[in-house]
């Protein structure tokens, strides 16, 4: 099942269930896909979908640092169920320790010995590690490895 249906058949179920926080949640997700759907005029992937949902957990995750600074409680616990939510459709995060040794294998086959092989490490990381790792986790390992 692909992960647009999935969402579809969780947005019919939390509607039965008056789920409002789930409910919510999917729609922003629909909507963000549909809005790249009309504005490229293309069918998104999972891989694509997959990136979204990584984007708007990182902006809800910004909101939520602004809400604290902002002692706004409410808000904070209203987009970390969001954050929890979104969190449910992304594949399982690499551990630490498997996220280094999956870094240390594309160090070794790009020859990257510096720091100043960052930008080529960093750009085949991400491709390769799509949705298993953020950017931050990555770029914080490269810093080490190459470091």
């Amino acid at each position: 099942m692909s992960l647009k249906q999935q969402l579809k058949d969780d947005l019919k179920i939390a509607m039965r269930e008056k789920n409002i926080v789930k409910r919510d949640s999917i729609r922003a997700i629909n909507t963000m896909i549909k809005q790249i759907e009309v504005d490229e005029r293309k069918e998104l992937s999972d891989e694509d979908v997959l990136k979204l949902i990584q984007k708007g957990i990182k902006q809800r995750e910004e909101s939520i640092a602004q809400y604290k600074e902002a002692n706004r409680d409410d808000l904070v616990e209203k987009e970390q169920e969001q954050v929890d939510i979104f969190k449910k459709y992304m594949p399982q995060q690499l551990s630490d320790e498997d996220l280094e040794t999956q870094m240390k294998e594309i160090i070794s086959q790009l020859q990257a010995t510096t720091i100043k092989d960052m930008g080529k490490v960093m750009g085949q990381a991400t491709k390769k590690l799509a949705g298993v790792a953020d950017g931050k986790r990555i770029n914080e390992m490269t810093k080490k490895l190459l470091g």
